[in-house]
């Protein structure tokens, strides 16, 4: 039962990689490994830890490696096998990055992308709706997420800031306002 941290990391790097190319594989990959190869956790268990992920928001292959590296080896472990997940996307993006420099004021590269802004436009609003009735926004309280998008658009404030203000007063609610509600 290898459980090294070396091999965490390997085995979701190579997960990571995968799922760059085969998304909807990456359930099995995942299993293939954890189950199959390494016999870190059951069968069993890992399909109830698949079936509490698909309703976390987020990446499903980010939030399994977590699951998955926190079983096996608490928190560093959870560390490790969520940085081998997220690396080859975010090696991948580098490249991307360094070399669209070179392409940037390409015309045909610009209209191209002018072309694909409205899908993309359209794919974060769809995400947007799905993750919005999934957290429960409502009419009533969807002046909080609009209200941090305006704040960014209009005034320039740091996406930072609007996290932390909301993350305290999610706090402040829950903690402070919310308990007095039941009652």
């Amino acid at each position: 039962m290898e459980k090294d941290y070396k091999t965490l990391f390997k085995t979701f790097f190579k997960v990571g990689l995968m799922a760059l190319r085969e998304r909807d594989a990456t359930i099995h990959i995942i299993k293939s490994y954890v189950v199959d190869k390494y016999k870190w956790i059951e069968k069993q268990e890992f399909l109830d830890m698949i079936a509490r992920i698909k309703n976390y928001p987020g990446i499903m292959t980010i939030n399994s490696s977590i699951l998955i590296g926190y079983k096996i080896r608490k928190t560093r472990g959870s560390i490790i096998a969520a940085f081998g997940a997220i690396l080859p996307s975010f090696l991948l993006i580098l490249i991307i990055a360094i070399f669209f420099n070179q392409f940037e004021h390409n015309h045909f590269i610009n209209a191209m992308f002018c072309g694909i802004r409205p899908a993309v436009v359209a794919l974060v609003a769809i995400s947007t709706f799905k993750l919005a009735k999934s957290t429960h926004i409502t009419w009533t309280n969807c002046w909080i997420p609009a209200g941090g998008a305006l704040f960014i658009w209009l005034l320039g404030v740091n996406p930072m800031w609007i996290i932390i203000a909301a993350g305290t007063g999610g706090f402040i609610y829950g903690r402070f306002i919310q308990p007095t509600e039941d009652k």
